[in-house]
């Protein structure tokens, strides 16, 4: 590559689709698909903290286990350090675990309630022996020293920690194989308000301490915008907009987005304000899908929207897949 050729993303996805076999009760043959990813792309740069937003049953969960080879796929690929991942068979999948690592969004039912803490985050270093085994006590300290718990509790077992020290456990068993790419799924969603702000921090910190890339998957928007360099709103399986931080909060352009930044509540005692609420359900299924899939909800749909499906569009930093975007760009 030259010196001045574009860095190349750390994790780049191509057109994923993850489809669901929709059985008959009885015979169980397959009588159709459930869309729950569908031609979704994505590239994130080394470093760089890319959020992915939407309501629950979005597929936000599904498409970031896709990004780990989690899940099969029905199209598409997933390129990882320039490696089609996606392509790989299971035994060379295994070897790729040490640079990709899953955050996972309840540190209750994560942990083995039968292992002690210090087993738990020694986990991985036996499963890939790395390291010499009379090292590995050694390093497990070190690592729940870098996420804020004390190594003399290495002894204890998860029914004795807290919720937020239990994700901190969860922090450093992702840790420990020193991954390059995390995805944390809703890493803060099962905690209570005022432990959150602690384990953002700390992933922040984390971050800017060992240079690592994130895909950091929430519903929370208030969260988002303390965390992310780059957002990306999905809506029934698709991406419906995406742009830097500070572009998607100031200029939403889809309405779906503009609905959920709405919706944000405002910790103000003195003003009162109705929430926004999008009215109405997402389609049953895609083949009910005829055109955009958020126009039964959206208040600016018109004819167009319930013929043709919008593909992204606007500038390279900023593109929402609604027509409006390209009307409003007509008359500027």
């Amino acid at each position: 590559m030259s010196p001045g050729a574009p860095k190349a993303p750390l994790l780049d996805l191509r057109s994923v689709s993850v489809h669901y076999p929709e059985r008959s009760p009885i015979l169980r043959r397959v009588t159709g698909w459930l869309h729950a990813v569908d031609d979704v792309s994505l590239s994130i740069a080394e470093g760089e903290c890319l959020a992915l937003v939407g309501e629950s049953g979005c597929g936000k969960t599904t498409l970031g286990r896709a990004a780990l080879g989690f899940r099969d796929l029905r199209g598409g690929q997933v390129i990882f350090d320039g490696q089609d991942i996606s392509a790989l068979p299971p035994g060379e999948t295994r070897r790729l675990r040490r640079d990709l690592q899953l955050i996972f969004q309840d540190p209750y039912a994560s942990l083995d309630p039968q292992a002690t803490i210090g087993a738990i985050i020694r986990a991985p270093l036996d499963i890939h022996g790395i390291g010499k085994r009379s090292e590995r006590p050694a390093r497990v300290a070190e690592m729940m020293r870098a996420v804020g718990l004390n190594p003399a509790l290495s002894g204890r077992y998860p029914h004795e920690f807290s919720g937020g020290m239990r994700q901190r456990v969860v922090i450093a068993r992702a840790l420990i194989l020193n991954p390059r790419l995390l995805v944390c799924d809703e890493p803060t969603s099962a905690l209570d308000v005022s432990i959150q702000a602690q384990i953002l921090n700390l992933l922040l910190d984390l971050r800017a301490q060992l240079g690592l890339t994130y895909l950091f998957i929430s519903h929370d928007l208030a969260v988002v915008e303390h965390v992310a360099d780059r957002v990306a709103v999905m809506y029934f399986g698709r991406i419906v907009e995406i742009a830097d931080r500070d572009s998607l909060f100031a200029d939403p352009r889809h309405p779906y987005t503009r609905a959920l930044i709405d919706a944000i509540p405002i910790p103000d005692p003195t003003r009162r304000e109705t929430l926004a609420v999008v009215e109405g359900d997402p389609p049953e299924s895609q083949a009910a899908i005829r055109g955009c899939p958020f126009r039964s909800r959206c208040p600016r749909a018109f004819a167009r929207c319930r013929e043709e499906t919008p593909p992204l569009m606007g500038d390279a930093g900023h593109k929402a897949a609604c027509w409006l975007v390209e009307e409003e760009e007509a008359v500027a």
